[in-house]
């Protein structure tokens, strides 16, 4: 570059006055202001760290946080009751701004530990970024005493809330205030997302109603109580537990009182989670000819339940398939059957 006298730059070649240089420079320096703006705005909102404690709360965040890192400690081929603090999850933990469990006790052997290793305080009370699904809705099967004689019970009530989808609304609408509590500067994004949540699941809750007419009213046998809310929800009705106890194995002495009971007839299939062990539901269905069907427990508990929206289809469409058209005993045949 050099200085002419009749122009003010000459830069390869081209001259250039100090008035179209100057124009440069501004609308030059205006673009770069918009693009880092924008990237800073996006950075702001990407950069919420959230920690989940099961998948189905990973699929919440990312309804209602899109932009948000989210992270799930366990995945729906896991027991979410037996967890291991591994320095990874205490490393994720150490960065999170919030964390969402289910709360009622599901994650009391592992959650006080990554809380303790992790030392991030901004997660260690509901009152910060802690955030406990069933604390903001009423839970199924509380109880008022507890002991180690009834198995693994959760005395706060049963925490696999996510198969209720009105539950699950209240609890997504609790999480959005949550989140504008802590990004504030966020906040109307949160409220839009939520907004637009709650207009597509209002709308996918009544056609899962229509498509589950069938189930009311049928029976199973399941492993633990991990359907609850969902059996609740549709009217089935679980008469018996594949587990002698909460927490324990199927026994064979246990297997055999159940096989009596499935000769009456009125049981549609046994049930079990798709993180749970099936050779007890084997061996039943073999010999009282029951069909067995692994629901997934979460999102990505099968190929089909990409997100929640999708978790609710992939389970209708089992269900359906084995208990739509499964015999439905009236009352005097259930009576005549005891």
């Amino acid at each position: 570059m050099r200085i002419n006298s009749k122009f003010n730059f000459v830069w390869n070649g081209f001259k250039i006055s100090k008035p179209q240089m100057r124009a440069r420079h501004i609308k030059m320096a205006k673009a770069v202001s918009i693009s880092c703006a924008l990237l800073f705005s996006q950075f702001t909102y990407a950069q919420l760290n959230i920690f989940t404690c099961e998948p189905e709360y990973a699929a919440l965040a990312k309804e209602l946080a899109p932009q948000a890192k989210i992270y799930s400690a366990t995945t729906a081929l896991q027991d979410p009751h037996l967890v291991q603090a591994r320095p990874s999850l205490i490393a994720k933990m150490r960065r999170a701004d919030l964390v969402i469990c289910a709360g009622a006790d599901l994650e009391v052997g592992w959650l006080p530990m990554l809380q303790m290793k992790s030392a991030n305080a901004k997660v260690r009370s509901t009152d910060k970024g802690l955030f406990f699904a069933t604390e903001h809705i009423d839970t199924l099967d509380k109880l008022t005493q507890v002991d180690r004689s009834m198995g693994d019970v959760h005395g706060l009530g049963n925490p696999h809330l996510h198969f209720d989808p009105q539950r699950l609304l209240t609890v997504a609408q609790a999480l959005t205030v949550k989140l504008t509590n802590i990004d504030d500067d966020n906040a109307s994004e949160y409220r839009q997302a939520l907004k637009s949540f709650q207009q597509r699941w209002q709308t996918s809750i009544g056609h899962w109603q229509l498509l589950t007419e069938k189930l009311d009213g049928k029976k199973v046998i399941a492993y633990h109580s991990s359907f609850r809310y969902l059996f609740n929800w549709l009217g089935i009705e679980q008469i018996a537990d594949l587990e002698p106890k909460p927490g324990l194995p199927p026994t064979s002495r246990h297997l055999a009182k159940l096989l009596k009971r499935a000769t009456q007839g009125d049981i549609g299939a046994i049930i079990v989670a798709s993180y749970q062990d099936e050779r007890g539901a084997n061996w039943l269905s073999e010999r009282a000819n029951l069909p067995v069907l692994v629901l997934p427990m979460s999102v990505g508990g099968n190929e089909k339940s990409t997100d929640l929206f999708e978790l609710y289809y992939s389970v209708i469409d089992l269900l359906n398939s084995s208990l739509a058209n499964s015999p439905l005993l009236d009352q005097s045949q259930q009576v005549g059957a005891k």
